[in-house]
């Protein structure tokens, strides 16, 4: 028989009701994902912070990018909705602070707006932070940024969508909580609410994990696991491993992630 989750098995809601879709640990991050900010170097050139440029920089993790936009001589404010990757970037002496990207409250303050590897986590509404980021330029600013795009993790969504059903979660792809447009898509929304696009492209980027696909699964498929009972959960990750060795892990145990990407530079007309 399929079962769906009660609430508190899966879709936790914060204290304005909205759903919890992924809790962020620092540490955890940078033991399992170090790779995001270093490979996030082309889209900082495409940004090309100058000094002296006033810049935001849209979920902002743990500051390590947010730092080198800081070195290139541009003041910098970070915002994240995670507590613990605020408190990461305060570490770093960013001037970083808790906020929803659907709800930015800045007014033409920006000369430039940037973005890495968050946007995706923005699925609810994503027209209402491209809004936000509008609203935060100056007249002729620029948004530059990177995230999953169409196709991004198939492999491993699919895993962990048959992992839900195997568990009996009839409504399985609805714990799906990554928005993955395609380059036309996010073309629309973004020429929607006043910018002009100069480049956006889709590309695949596989990275191989510096840890294991457990780890990966841990720190970034929370959405999926709060979706069963506690004691179901080890099990269950072992379950998605398995399902997963024969496509993504080589002879030698190396893992590598089916990553695409969308990186974008757009102006404010």
């Amino acid at each position: 028989m399929s079962r769906k989750a009660e609430p508190s098995q899966s879709r936790r809601e914060n204290s304005t009701g909205d759903e919890v879709a992924q809790e962020w640990k620092a540490d955890r991050y940078a033991e399992h994902a170090p790779f995001v900010p270093l490979l996030g170097q082309p889209v900082l050139d495409l940004l090309n912070p100058q000094p002296g440029e006033h810049i935001l920089d849209v979920g902002c993790g743990d500051g390590e990018l947010s730092a080198r936009i800081s070195e290139a001589g541009a003041r910098l404010v970070g915002v994240d909705a995670s507590p613990d990757m605020v408190a990461a970037a305060k570490q770093r002496g960013i001037d970083a602070r808790l906020a929803d990207a659907f709800h930015l409250s800045f007014n033409a303050e920006f000369d430039a707006v940037f973005s890495n590897a968050a946007l995706h986590w923005m699925k609810r509404d994503p027209d209402a932070v491209l809004q936000g980021v509008r609203r935060s330029l100056k007249p002729g600013g620029r948004f530059a940024g990177e995230f999953g795009g169409h196709g991004n993790v198939a492999a491993i969504t699919v895993a962990l969508v048959a992992m839900l059903y195997r568990h009996g979660m009839s409504d399985a792809a609805s714990f799906h909580p990554w928005y993955f447009p395609t380059a036309n898509e996010y073309r629309a929304k973004l020429e929607a609410v006043g910018f002009q696009v100069d480049s956006i492209e889709l590309f695949p980027r596989p990275v191989i994990l510096p840890t294991d696909m457990r780890g990966w699964l841990e720190t970034f498929a929370g959405p999926f696991l709060q979706a069963l009972p506690q004691q179901e959960r080890a099990g269950a990750l072992g379950e998605i491993v398995g399902l997963l060795r024969p496509v993504l892990s080589d002879t030698e145990g190396r893992w590598t992630v089916d990553y695409v990407r969308l990186r974008f530079l757009a102006r404010v007309r």
